[in-house]
This record gives structure tokens, C-alpha cells and sequence, in this order.
């Protein structure tokens, strides 16, 4: 008899990150299907060192948006809760109104 293969090692979330991953707390995709890229282009203006000319045009290194296995998901450094508190509340309760699930690094 042979054992089952190992599973996949599960991503986890980097030192001082949050993830919000596009999935509700009752497991279905969320709508619409480019949300994280529309949160982050939101969130691009906070930036380290703050927004300048054209910062517009690329999204913040602080809020990233990604995908995890077949899930868009948004990255955000937790760098953004200690320069900007009320753009970090927005994303946290972006995430929280709409039931997405959201992921904590470990901090030390």
C-alpha cells in the first residue's frame, strides 16, 4: 500500500503582511473579478514617501494586489497602519463589510 502523495506546502503571508484573499467567509468567489485591482489602484497614493506626480499610474508598495492558487487577493504591508491609520481602517473594513477572508503574517 503507498501513501498519499504530500500535500502542497500552503502559502502563508510574509512578516508584517495581511492578506485579504477574494473569498467570502462562506467560501464563494467575490464579485466583481478585478476588485483587488480596483482596491489597490485606490490605495495607490499611499506610498512610502508619499503620493507624488504619476503615483497614479503604479499601485503602492504597501497595497499590492496578487493572486494565491486561483484566488485574487490584495497584500497589504502593515507598514500602511503606522503612516496612514484611516486608509488601513478602509481596506480592514473593505475586507470585513464584504466577508472576504483575511490572513495575518506573524509579528515579532
Amino acid at each position: 500500500m503507498t501513501s498519499p502523495p504530500p500535500s502542497a506546502p500552503q502559502p502563508a503571508p510574509a512578516l508584517n503582511e495581511v492578506w485579504i484573499v477574494g473569498r467570502t467567509a462562506d467560501g464563494r468567489s467575490f464579485r466583481p473579478s478585478d476588485w483587488a485591482e480596483r482596491l489597490a489602484g485606490v490605495m495607490s497614493s499611499f506610498r512610502p514617501g508619499g503620493a507624488s506626480a504619476g503615483s497614479h499610474l503604479s499601485y503602492s508598495a504597501w497595497c499590492v494586489p496578487s493572486t494565491i492558487g486561483t484566488d485574487k487577493c490584495v497584500i497589504v504591508h502593515r507598514d500602511l497602519r503606522d503612516a496612514e491609520p484611516m486608509a488601513w481602517d478602509f481596506v480592514m473594513n473593505f475586507a470585513r463589510d464584504n466577508q472576504l477572508q483575511v490572513v495575518h503574517g506573524e509579528t515579532r
